[in-house]
């Protein structure tokens, strides 16, 4: 049969539908996952067209997935960070939903709260067990969207669940009818899709939720969940381990279309990031994060990441406040109490910090040569050096400019006297053995001690 495809606009052949297969032993796909060795990359070479939906944007799990990793926050803090999260989001809603637990009482009071404020983006959804009392809780919460967990590989189905494929494909099913039941769109979270046999299980469970959606006049989203990091951003590898293979599927094998599709990564093998943008450019609209990549194990797709290479994709913030990064990290250092390590990219302390005395020297000259970007235009801070024993003069210079705020007939340089002393004085500190960077408050002491600055 042929039929024009809503997502190429192209007369495509309808031929083949994907059956369940239940069979007996689980596929574990132990060539691929030997677990006593390195997971590896295996590779097909097919290639799967990119496919950038119109509209991309972010949804975030700091409240539900986030939570899972911590301690969890108190209201005032879900409610101060849903606030953030909307200013950063801006006009547009590039932020658009996060997703909250719904069990504890506070965990609704945080939603009442959040909801009080009154703002549009992002939209509040929840994660609930599958169950026909939270399907009403939801509902009588006001919440139009919730989560529900259907893991789809044989490591759950068979190993954690007990069942076989077409049992655990019934139960699912059945739970989806009762968030339809209950007048609920459901979103559907396919766990551990990349150790899943996408053609075996997934596709046809998931031609199954569509038929059901149809029939009942409710959309159910597809979240593609990258559980345990094990997702590949090349072309040409193998499914089930395949980023590009796993979106493309699900368009043109599933019929989820872009603005219905989610992707949802772990940063186990450092690819969080890099897999939640193949996800975009392959037709997911939405990428799952959460604020600073907090998250299960080694954490979710950090939100403020996306943030730019949205940005970097589409060559425009549209309409997104990233000086507000900023105020996120500063919150959950001084009132969280959360610790961020200091090289993490655009909220770690010196993640535009340099201690090389050459780099420094660049600095002075032009921030651009050794700077990212803007980073005080756009994320309202300066870049800056640590004085350490290689700092040299430059860096000396740089540090006492940027520190005191010098205006231009001011500033001092690598010939000042100032820096020439200081240099002197940290030499021997560190031919003393001295081991760690100075700090802003022993230099500062210095220099005063020295006369302060003057050339």
């Amino acid at each position: 049969m042929l039929e024009i495809s809503s997502t190429t606009n192209l007369l495509e052949q309808k031929i083949y539908k994907y059956e369940l297969q239940d069979v007996a032993e689980p596929n574990l796909y132990r060539d691929i996952y030997p677990y006593t060795g390195v997971p590896r990359v295996a590779f097909n070479h097919r290639r799967v067209p990119l496919g950038m939906p119109k509209d991309i944007w972010i949804t975030d799990t700091s409240f539900r997935d986030g939570q899972q990793s911590k301690e969890p926050y108190t209201v005032e803090q879900i409610v101060e960070l849903y606030k953030l999260m909307s200013k950063l989001g801006g006009p547009y809603g590039i932020i658009r939903q996060t997703e909250f637990f719904v069990y504890s009482e506070k965990d609704r009071k945080a939603i009442e709260k959040c909801k009080e404020l009154g703002l549009k983006f992002p939209e509040i959804t929840t994660w609930i067990r599958a169950s026909r009392e939270d399907f009403k809780l939801v509902k009588d919460l006001g919440i139009r969207e919730t989560g529900i967990l259907v893991s789809c590989s044989d490591y759950h189905i068979f190993k954690k669940m007990k069942m076989t494929r077409r049992e655990c494909m019934e139960y699912y099913l059945a739970t989806v009818s009762d968030a339809f039941e209950a007048g609920v769109m459901p979103r559907c979270h396919l766990e551990d899709i990349t150790r899943a046999d996408f053609y075996g299980f997934v596709v046809p469970f998931v031609n199954e939720l569509m038929r059901l959606s149809e029939q009942a006049g409710i959309p159910v989203k597809i979240r593609a969940c990258d559980t345990m990091g094990y997702g590949v951003p090349f072309p040409e590898v193998a499914l089930p381990r395949s980023v590009p293979g796993i979106i493309y599927g699900l368009q043109h094998f599933a019929d989820v279309p872009s603005e219905m599709l989610e992707w949802h990564g772990h940063n186990d093998f450092y690819k969080a990031v890099t897999n939640a943008s193949t996800a975009w450019l392959y037709g997911a609209s939405a990428v799952n994060c959460s604020l600073l990549g907090i998250g299960e194990r080694t954490g979710n797709v950090p939100l403020e990441a996306m943030v730019f290479e949205y940005a970097s994709l589409r060559g425009s913030l549209d309409g997104m406040d990233t000086t507000v990064i900023t105020e996120i990290a500063e919150f959950f250092k001084k009132s969280i109490g959360h610790t961020v390590p200091e090289m993490t990219p655009f909220v770690g302390q010196n993640f535009n910090v340099t201690r090389a005395g050459i780099h420094a020297d660049g600095l002075m000259k032009d921030q651009e040569i050794y700077n990212i970007f803007d980073t005080e235009k756009i994320l309202g801070r300066r870049p800056t050096v640590l004085i350490g024993k290689t700092s040299g003069l430059a860096g000396i210079a740089y540090w006492i400019n940027d520190h005191y705020q010098l205006p231009p007939d001011k500033m001092v340089d690598k010939r000042s006297k100032i820096v020439i002393q200081l240099k002197e004085w940290i030499d021997g500190e560190y031919a003393g053995g001295r081991q760690t960077t100075l700090t802003p408050h022993e230099l500062d002491e210095k220099i005063r001690s020295l006369g302060m600055v003057n050339n």
